[in-house]
């Protein structure tokens, strides 16, 4: 087997502000495996709020690239990288490749039947209510918005968007920047609002407060969720699980994590750390899985790949042939 790795940068089309951070574009590397006459793809991004960087993904690659090339299999990948990006990068080239050499689809490998979903289109934080509202409008071909909110003026940003896309289901995300009390404020007015779920409105590593909260509005754990192994305190205190690729170290503990979460009777979402349709196919057959839908990566890009995911009318659909698996 043969093994190609590079970092690329991809502008993006404005600034996208959460909490706590802005990007400015993004930084990713790409995997490519030979065997056989045969590529495979796969793409990573960095986990931002555990440090990684797209110079330390590549580095985590170089250091096991005698075992790639000797011949690994993806289970065998699971022992030889932590999760995170770099991971996430060489098991979706395996699976890519594992499509190509064989010469089935991801969806005869996995079982899983695909269909067009519905994805969110997220809004970054802006300077005032009124600044989301015309953003709001600015997406109102995507009848399901994500919001980005940090501790100014959440109920308030909420109500302008209502306002202006009475007719958009609403979900939020606090990325880590509500606190309890902030949180219990909050949860009513965004109840009458019709928000349909907020993610991850604590600090990762601060949420065991979450115990016991009767919310009326389910609650999904993201940063407080990356892999199986931090399932067990995300089951007691979350309703949903954000299941992210480059979290998770790649499409197979994905769809472990998947299951498990099910069988715990949690409901999951499938999100992205922004990506290029490299990254949004693999995560095209977790959303297959899932209740909320996060695959709008590619739209706060510049540019996309040739032959990328096609967005119409709020929904995405399966890779075409081509890009991935």
């Amino acid at each position: 087997m043969r093994l190609s790795v590079h970092r690329e940068s991809w502008p993006m089309k404005a600034p996208f502000a959460i909490t706590g951070h802005v990007f400015e574009s993004l930084e990713s590397v790409v995997v490519g495996l030979e065997q056989d006459g045969a590529t495979g793809r796969g793409e990573g991004v960095p986990v931002y709020y555990l440090d990684e960087n797209a110079r330390g993904l590549l580095d985590q690659i170089e250091a096991i690239r005698p075992q790639i090339e000797n011949g690994i299999d993806r289970d065998e990948l699971q022992d030889l990288l932590p999760p995170g990006g770099a991971r996430n990068a060489v098991d979706c080239a395996l699976w890519d490749l594992e499509a190509c050499r064989t010469g089935k689809t991801v969806w005869e490998l996995t079982g899983i039947v695909p269909s067009e979903r519905k994805t969110a289109y997220t809004l970054g934080i802006q300077d005032t209510p009124e600044l989301m509202a015309e953003q709001a409008v600015r997406a109102s071909g995507y009848p399901l918005l994500k919001i980005k909110l940090n501790g100014d003026r959440p109920v308030e940003r909420v109500a302008a968007i209502r306002k202006a896309r009475p007719d958009a289901e609403i979900v939020i995300d606090a990325n880590q920047g509500f606190s309890l009390s902030l949180l219990r404020s909050v949860l009513e007015p965004f109840a009458d609002l019709g928000v349909a779920m907020v993610e991850q409105p604590l600090p990762r590593g601060g949420d065991a407060e979450l115990e016991g909260l009767s919310s009326p509005i389910p609650l999904c754990a993201d940063e407080s969720c990356l892999h199986r192994g931090e399932l067990p305190d995300a089951l007691k205190r979350y309703d949903m699980i954000n299941i992210k690729l480059d979290k998770t170290g790649g499409l197979t503990e994905a769809l472990a994590l998947a299951s498990e979460a099910r069988q715990a009777g949690k409901g999951l979402m499938v999100g992205n750390m922004l990506g290029t349709s490299l990254s949004m196919a693999p995560a095209f057959v977790i959303a297959q899985l899932c209740d909320f839908v996060d695959l709008d990566g590619p739209l706060n890009l510049k540019s996309d790949l040739p032959g990328g995911m096609v967005y119409r009318a709020g929904k995405v659909a399966a890779p075409q042939t081509g890009l991935w698996g």
